[in-house]
Parts: C-alpha cells; structure tokens; sequence
C-alpha cells in the first residue's frame, strides 16, 4: 500500500531555548501506523535536557510577562495565521504521526486554528481583577492581580497532538507564561512544525520549548522546581503518579482525561441523523482514538433493534484503509500495543454476552502491513461490564438498551468517567433537564460540537479537573493576588 506523500518528513529535535539539538539519552524509532515500518528516529529527552530547557524557559518568562499585552495577541494572531496557512503539511504530518486519515486531519488542524486565535484575541483582554473601595475594605484601598505562573509544563499524548498543543500552549502564552512541552515519542513531528511557527510568529527563543521523551523526561519535568504548573493530557494511571509528584510540592495541576462518554438516543429523535452523527463519531474521528467521543450508545427499547441495524450497516460502510486516500474514514490505530488491547476487548465483550454487529477482527490482506482495526459495534452489552466502563480508545462502540429517562441517566452516570455526554431529542424539555442532570464536564445536544475554542472542556472524577477553552481556559495559567494599601 503506498502512503507516500510529496512532504518530507521534518527531523525530530529538542528545542530548547530557541536551539534545535538532534542528542539526547536515547533514540526512538518511530513506526508509521499505516505500514507497520519505521520512518523516523526521535532523540528522547533526559533528566539533563530538560533542566536545560526549563531554564531556558525560566529565563524568557521575566521578558515575555513584560510583553506588552498587544505584543503578545499579535503574535499569537500571526500563529494562527501560519497554522491555517501550513494546513497541508500539518495535515501530511498528522497522518504519519498518528494515521489519521485526511479527512479529520484537516478538520483537526482548522479547529486548531480556531484555538489558537481565539487565546489570540484574549492576549490583550486579560481579566486583571478587581478593586475594593476604601468604605467596604475598612478604610484601606485594595485590589487584586491576575499574574502568571511562569514555566508550565506541558504534557501531551499522542492522539491528537497538534489539538493538544492549541489548547495548552495559545492560553499560557496569552497569560505571560512561558511552555516546555514533552510530545509523545510516538507523535513527534507535528510539534515540530508548531515549534517552527512559533519563531516565525515572533514569539521570542525559550518562550516555547519541545523535549521530545518518554517517562523518564515526563517525571523529570513535573518534579522540577522552577516549574510553576503542570498541564498533562492522557490516561488515569499517568495522571496519578503526575498528581503524586506534583502534592510534593503542593504544584497545581490540571488534567484532561479519558473518558467514556454516554449517547442517549430516544424515540422522538431524528433518528437519521442521529444514526449517522453518532457513528462518525465513534469511528470516524481519529478512528476511535480520542477521549471524548461518544463510546457508549444508550438506544431507548421501542427503537432499539432498527437503530442498532442502521448504525451497524453504517459502520460496516466507513471505508478502512490508507489515511492519504480522502474517501478513508478510518485509518490505522497508534500501533500493535494498541491492537492487542481492543481485540482482547472485543473478545471478552463477546464471551460476557454481547453481541457482535459488525468488525472484531484485525484487517488482513493490503492492510495487513499496518495497525488496521474495522469499526466493531457489539450490542446488548450490560452496563456493569468491562466494555461498557473501561476506556477501549479504538474503534469499538457499545450500544446498551434503556426503557425511560430515568434508567438512561442512571447508565449515563454509571461510571468513573464524567467528560462528556451526548443527548439525542425532540423533547427540548427533556434535553435540559438531562443537560443538568448528566455527571459530565461537557453535554452535546442533537449533534451541537464538543471541545470547541469559546467553551470549557474539562471533566469530572477519572476525567480529570480544570478546564482547557473559554474564559475558564485562560483563568487556569494565571494565580491571584490580593494587594491593599492602608493609611499610615
């Protein structure tokens, strides 16, 4: 199968105050997901690489706060406007990265854009605080400070890695914070792109800083003292040992999880669109590989067996194959770690009762040479069981029957996770009060967007705490201060 492409693949470096350095403690070879075969060497950050850059970072913090506040909104605007016009190659970069096929490649770097522009325009709109008057502060004047932490740090997984730097990097860097961020060694290049952008955008050396590295590079920057806050994206077991670390110090952190996020579908929908939707969803969208996706489908009795029916022959038609071709819905899956786990699932889903609809099996023949996994709907699957509260991240979605409202919300809410759910309805009544009652950071009504850039992303329980979008976004790279003057 060819997945060649005309853009040459960038070489992997750390950045590090501004310096592209190709050494580290080790070397990764990275395996292109749709062929199975290496195509890259990435140097893995060590304990020393990044001291380096954190005091590279340490150093461009005390100019970048000075920054004035237009300074920085123009050059966070020029680097929306560089991404937007790097369309291609972040698209080219994203399907070697990960295999995402090009159709959400696109749609990924456009929504990125939308990110950074939108922290763009806050720049120099910044939330300072407030003043007390002299009656109400017993006598004395008083106000409050919005200041930034300094270094953050930032770590992302290898997913979605260009989304993840648009919702961590654009709102720190608004606030007067300066970045060291430590891509997965499994998605290096996009980041190298944005690091290149960066620079071009104006945004001084150190002010953004890439440590490509493994678990000893995450440990090391999370430990270091002179940084002031950790942002990480990823799984549960990750963000306990980041939070272990961090209580040492009592470092904030902020934590954007998994998730296993329910679809109500009920009887008064639309249920065409409602089927479709929520099976892009599931599958079409980095093939499964994100945390917010709508995994579980809660279909209500009286239309479960034809729902199940169209959103089995719907899947069945998602063509699998080369990210490159843009007729592809779905690509290949992060590599053969991330096959074993799904196909274990799926099998122990079967063996527990539920029933297969459509896929379960690894893709053979011209697929073979990659991690290609089909979409596989299993219904009739209990709501106790291991697929329908474990995050599968692949292309696996469990359809669970429900009676009434009550029963929905009750299965909705039925586990660790609370990122974000889904509500399909004619009844805008029932929608609200769902919309209220759903144990979730974020709750989606008749196909409306998630994790968009003038909203709050952020969840609940084993999805995490704080908040990536909106004004909250922003409030999360700042710490307050309280200052009175008195009379004497």
């Amino acid at each position: 199968m060819d997945t060649s492409t005309d853009f040459a693949l960038p070489p992997v470096t750390l950045r590090i105050g501004g310096q592209a350095r190709s050494v580290g403690v080790g070397i990764h070879e990275h395996i292109n997901p749709a062929t199975g075969q290496p195509d890259a060497l990435v140097p893995l950050a060590g304990a020393a690489e990044v001291d380096e850059a954190v005091h590279a970072a340490h150093r461009a913090f005390t100019h970048w706060r000075a920054t004035p506040a237009g300074t920085r909104a123009k050059a966070l605007l020029k680097l929306a406007q560089l991404v937007e016009e790097h369309t291609e190659e972040f698209a080219a970069l994203a399907i070697a990265d990960n295999g995402i096929a090009r159709a959400s490649a696109n749609a990924t770097v456009a929504a990125a854009v939308e990110w950074i522009r939108y922290y763009g325009g806050w720049a120099d709109k910044l939330p300072l605080g407030r003043i007390t008057s002299a009656v109400g502060a017993g006598g004395s004047f008083g106000h409050t400070l919005r200041q930034p932490y300094g270094v953050i740090g930032a770590i992302i997984t290898w997913n979605a890695p260009l989304m993840s730097l648009a919702m961590k990097v654009p709102a720190a860097l608004a606030a007067g914070n300066t970045v060291v961020v430590k891509p997965s060694e499994l998605t290096p290049f996009s980041a190298m792109l944005f690091a290149d952008l960066i620079s071009e955008a104006g945004i001084p050396a150190g002010v953004f800083n890439v440590i490509p590295g493994g678990a000893e590079a995450g440990a090391a920057l999370v430990e270091h003292p002179l940084v002031k806050k950790v942002t990480f994206t990823g799984g549960p077991e990750t963000a306990r040992k980041i939070t272990s670390a961090c209580a040492q110090t009592f470092k904030p952190v902020l934590l954007e999880l998994g998730g296993k996020s329910a679809n109500l579908i009920f009887a008064d929908a639309d249920l065409e669109a409602a089927a479709m939707h929520s099976t892009y969803m599931a599958f079409g969208v980095m093939s499964g590989q994100a945390c917010a996706l709508p995994t579980r489908l809660l279909v209500q009795e009286s239309i479960y067996d034809a729902f199940v029916a169209k959103v089995g022959a719907i899947a069945a038609s998602f063509k699998v194959g080369n990210p490159q071709e843009p007729d592809t819905i779905c690509g290949p899956v992060i590599n053969q770690g991330a096959i074993d786990r799904i196909d274990s699932m799926v099998k122990r889903a079967q063996e527990q009762g539920a029933r297969l609809v459509t896929g379960g099996q690894r893709l053979e023949g011209d697929l073979a040479g990659g991690f290609y996994y089909p979409p596989t709907v299993l219904a009739d699957v209990n709501p106790d069981s291991e697929l329908a509260q474990k995050e599968v991240f692949g292309p696996v979605l469990a359809i669970i029957r429900f009676s009434d409202e009550a029963e929905a919300l009750a299965i909705a809410n039925g586990t660790d996770y609370g990122l974000s759910g889904s509500i399909w309805t004619g009844d805008a009544r029932r929608a609200i009060r769902l919309a209220e009652a759903l144990e979730t950071g974020e709750v989606a009504v008749n196909g409306a967007a998630i994790a968009v850039a003038e909203r709050p992303f952020g969840g609940i329980g084993h999805s995490g705490n704080g908040n990536e979008g909106g004004l909250e976004g922003l409030e999360e790279f700042f710490w307050t201060k309280s200052v009175a003057y008195g009379n004497g």
